[in-house]
């Protein structure tokens, strides 16, 4: 497995810790993509990844089509992502995404984190040198596929040579230019690929060497971060603790 797997897996592993919080989250998304795109899933391509996303987090089907429902409400919330970036202890870089209908209270959430941890916020932008923005698909397998060949018809919508397989899964991840996302989600359907995750994420360029007594504490303000309804997903330069040496 690639670097970029490893750190997205054990980012996930704390990132969905909590079943009502994740499924919470995911709600947003459904609600963004229903504003945008309409609640047809077969019309809106964006609801279409985020549906197979709560599929793969389990979350029951009732609880998706209530999702939908909701955002079709005329009272439903207007959220917007927003992102807040800074450097908590031991000089480990921390990226914020979240998803909010206020963003007064949610700056201030999040900076009391970081004044807490004695971390200083930085402005817009002004970490995005130390991460690569990234759109993510993961796809069953199919017989006969030639995946160098794959890779290369994908390669004009910024599609990496490089990707994961996941024998145990039967799966392929790749990763991609984000501005391609809607082509390369295009692309796998029609080809009949069954996609079963699909998103944007933030991957480290430099990981950051920290102690097992660093580690605690870095992993304590993350928690903290992701326990705010508004917070999505915290993103850091720290070393995996499987990458230790």
């Amino acid at each position: 497995m690639g670097r970029a797997f490893e750190y997205r897996k054990a980012t996930k592993l704390k990132r969905w810790g909590h079943m009502a919080r994740t499924f919470t989250k995911i709600g947003k998304q459904i609600a963004i993509a229903v504003k945008a795109g309409g609640p047809e899933p077969e019309n809106n391509p964006t609801l279409r990844a985020i549906i197979a996303n709560a599929k793969r987090e389990n979350m029951p089907k009732d609880n998706i089509e209530r999702a939908i429902k909701n955002a079709m409400g005329k009272d439903q919330s207007d959220y917007k992502e927003v992102t807040y970036e800074g450097y908590g202890p031991h000089g480990v870089a921390i990226f914020v995404d979240t998803l909010t209908d206020n963003t007064t209270r949610t700056v201030g959430d999040v900076r009391s984190v970081f004044n807490k941890f004695n971390g200083n916020m930085g402005t817009t932008g002004s970490l995005s040198f130390l991460f690569d923005h990234k759109s993510v698909f993961t796809f069953k397998k199919k017989d006969g596929v030639d995946m160098d060949e794959m890779i290369l018809d994908l390669i004009d919508y910024g599609v990496e040579d490089e990707y994961d397989e996941d024998e145990e899964a039967g799966e392929i991840t790749i990763y991609g230019d984000p501005k391609s996302f809607g082509d390369i989600q295009k692309h796998l359907e029609s080809e009949g690929f069954e996609v079963t995750g699909a998103e944007f994420t933030y991957i480290p360029n430099d990981l950051k060497d920290v102690t097992a007594e660093e580690r605690e504490t870095i992993d304590k303000m993350v928690e903290r971060l992701e326990e705010f309804d508004d917070v999505q997903t915290v993103y850091t330069n720290m070393k995996p603790a499987d990458d230790v040496e």
